[in-house]
């Protein structure tokens, strides 16, 4: 081709402007998130952000002080009671949503948490029943509010006793959290295995919490953050965490928990509710009893052991409608709000 049939571009002529591209599936997607590191997404969280305050109560004539959450200030008062190794903070997130519509307590038992005693070790039935008594004592004197005990597993024994045993005035409901003797008592053969399989120690906070999430002890990362350092110690000797509770040195009053529960439970005059992580739980006498209406259950899919932690909202839902239900109160009124199932 003859160079001269090439004809130049002006200098001062303008490029034309490209076409305007098609818009993308993605124009409109957010920008990720940055990625958390394990110090972020497993830190700590503040008692504060859930309870309204925390208080040291001291037993008169003893040494003994019990550690305690409370959250609200009108209602009737669900005093809550937690597992073997728990600590009053696993209902700190159920407690956040029940305190719109009543009161919340819950104490670190012995050996639990911040309370201390004289000895921290006797977690006899007996022992633990005559600490909750004492606790509330303390806080009301001898005009106690209404109140609805809420138990979960070895607290759920606790609650069942100091029910069927009328020990507590103004007792007006009962909830037992995921314990029925039939499992419990079959399942205590395993228990040591069980404690002895769990990491003893932890270089962190962070690695408890990450360990308690991934091991599928707890299900709700927010509610560990909360709960799991609670239920730690620091062992200065070896430079970590482990745990406060020695649940593996408790285990020669592990039956008296459990032993008679259901017939117990089924005693307990005033009205009850069982919250299961599944029916494989219940055990034939409360089946039986459960078809004669003695007791309202609810199972909580999705949960595990931990039902108050797993699911939160579900719990605390559960809890106030079954005050709402039963008129629990203190003039025996609905709670605003709520209402009543039907029949």
């Amino acid at each position: 081709m003859d160079a001269k049939e090439l004809s130049s571009l002006p200098e001062d002529a303008e490029e034309e402007s490209p076409p305007n591209p098609p818009p993308s599936a993605f124009s409109s997607v957010p920008d990720r998130p940055p990625i958390q590191t394990p110090l972020q997404k497993y830190g700590p969280l503040e008692w504060s952000g859930y309870f309204d305050k925390e208080e040291d109560v001291t037993i008169p004539g003893t040494t003994d002080v019990f550690h305690v959450y409370s959250a609200g200030s009108d209602g009737p008062v669900v005093f809550c009671i937690h597992g073997g190794g728990y600590t009053g903070l696993s209902f700190a997130l159920s407690a956040s949503q029940i305190k719109k519509n009543a009161r919340v307590v819950a104490m670190d038992l012995r050996g639990h948490g911040k309370s201390f005693t004289e000895n921290d070790w006797d977690l006899s039935i007996e022992t633990l029943c005559s600490d909750v008594v004492s606790v509330l004592k303390v806080l009301y004197g001898d005009s106690f509010p209404a109140i609805v005990l809420v138990g979960h597993s070895m607290g759920g024994s606790v609650a069942v006793h100091l029910s069927a045993k009328k020990m507590i005035s103004n007792l007006q409901g009962l909830v037992v959290v995921d314990v029925v003797e039939g499992t419990a008592m079959a399942s205590l053969i395993h228990m040591q295995k069980i404690l002895s399989n769990r990491p003893q120690h932890f270089r962190t906070i962070e690695k408890a919490i990450e360990w308690s999430v991934r091991g599928g002890s707890l299900r709700n990362i927010e509610s560990a953050r909360i709960s799991v350092p609670s239920t730690l110690t620091y062992n200065e000797a070896k430079n970590c965490y482990t745990y406060r509770t020695p649940l593996e040195e408790t285990e020669k009053y592990w039956k008296g928990w459990y032993e008679g529960l259901s017939d117990k439970f089924l005693s307990c005059p005033v009205p009850k509710l069982l919250l299961l992580a599944g029916t494989d739980r219940l055990d034939k006498i409360l089946t039986i009893g459960q078809m004669q209406g003695k007791f309202q259950m609810v199972v909580v899919r999705y949960t595990g052991h931990a039902i108050q932690e797993d699911a939160h909202d579900e719990f605390a839902s559960l809890v106030l409608n079954f005050i709402s239900r039963n008129r629990i109160g203190p003039c025996g009124v609905e709670i605003p709000g709520l209402r009543r199932p039907l029949k």
